[in-house]
C-alpha cells in the first residue's frame, strides 16, 4: 500500500480551500442530468388538492387556452315547473341539489312541449352536465341571452323549463 504524502489526499491530489469533496466532470454532469430531469418531471406532474366544496372543479387546458368550470355548488340553477303535474319541479329541484347543484327555491312556468334549459354565458358545460342528468336531449339548449323565462332567471346560471317527458308515470 503506497503511503500518502500530507498533502495528498487519497484522490492524490492536494486539497486547496473550499469543499474536501470535488466531484470529477463525469459526475457532475450525471448530477446535473437528474436534476434537471426531477424539475421536468416535477413541472409535468398534476396534483390535485381537495378544497371543500370544490370537489368538482376541473381545468381544461386545449391549445394553450385554459377553461375553467366552477363548481356545482356555485351554479345557481333555477327548476321551473312547465307542465300540470303538481310538484315536479320539486322532485327535480331536490335530485339537482343532491348531485351537487346550487339550486334556487322551485317555480312554475308557462306551459312547454319539451323541456328547455337555458344558460347564461360560460355556464354551457352546466346546462350539458344538467341535461345529461335529466337525460334531456342536448338540443334542448339554448342560451339565455336577455331572455327571462321565469320572474328573476336573468341572474341564474341556468334555468330549467321542465317539459311533460320528464313527468313519471
Amino acid at each position: 500500500m503506497a503511503s500518502l504524502e500530507p498533502d495528498d489526499n487519497e484522490y492524490g491530489t492536494t486539497p486547496r480551500g473550499g469543499s474536501h469533496y470535488q466531484p470529477r466532470p463525469r459526475t457532475a454532469v450525471v448530477i446535473l442530468v437528474l436534476f434537471l430531469a426531477a424539475v421536468i418531471t416535477f413541472s409535468t406532474v398534476t396534483t390535485s388538492t381537495p378544497t371543500p366544496g370544490a370537489a368538482d372543479t376541473t381545468t381544461t387546458v386545449t391549445s394553450g387556452v385554459t377553461t375553467t368550470t366552477v363548481p356545482r355548488s356555485m351554479v345557481r340553477v333555477q327548476v321551473a315547473n312547465g307542465t300540470a303535474v303538481s310538484g315536479l319541479a320539486r322532485q327535480y329541484t331536490q335530485q339537482l341539489m343532491t348531485l351537487g347543484w346550487n339550486t334556487l327555491p322551485e317555480l312554475n312556468a308557462a306551459k312547454v312541449a319539451s323541456t328547455i334549459i337555458y344558460y347564461n354565458a360560460g355556464f354551457e358545460w352546466a346546462a350539458r352536465d344538467i341535461a345529461a342528468s335529466l337525460r334531456v336531449s342536448l338540443g334542448s339548449l339554448i342560451p339565455l341571452g336577455a331572455q327571462t323565462p321565469v320572474a328573476g332567471a336573468s341572474g341564474d346560471s341556468v334555468v330549467v323549463i321542465l317539459g311533460p317527458e320528464l313527468v313519471r308515470g
